[in-house]
Order: C-alpha cells, then structure tokens, then sequence
C-alpha cells in the first residue's frame, strides 16, 4: 500500500477555515496522542513555510523555552 500521509493530512484540512484549524491544532494537543503528531507536524511545517525569518527566530525561541519548561518541570 502506498500512503503518502503528508497528503492525506492536507486533504483533510484543504477546505478547513481558521476556526477550524484552530479547533483542530488544540484538540489534537490536548488530546495528547501519539497518532495526532504526524498531523501536527504537518501543519507545522506549513507554518514554517509561510514564515518570515523574524517569525521563525520567534517560534525557536518559543521552542527553546518550551523544551526548557518540560524539561525542569
């Protein structure tokens, strides 16, 4: 079987508006499953895409707090 789950994902949210991708980014964090990853990796690399290099300085700098937090915690 071939799957290429990067388009499956993107299938499954192309007609999601901004409500609707934000529903699915909290969820998908809240919920906490290991399945739900892939998906928000995804949706990551669209942002990181669509970025500006302030904007990815930004959300590095954001990472690097966040790791630090659950990490100590």
């Amino acid at each position: 079987m071939d799957l290429n789950l990067r388009e499956a994902i993107l299938s499954n949210i192309a007609s999601n508006n901004q409500e609707q991708l934000e529903a699915t980014i909290v969820d998908a964090i809240q919920d906490g499953e290991e399945k739900m990853l892939p998906g928000l990796g995804v949706i990551f690399e669209l942002i990181w895409n669509q970025s500006n290099e302030e904007d990815k300085q930004e959300m590095i700098d954001a990472l690097e707090q966040g790791v630090k937090q659950a990490t100590t915690s």
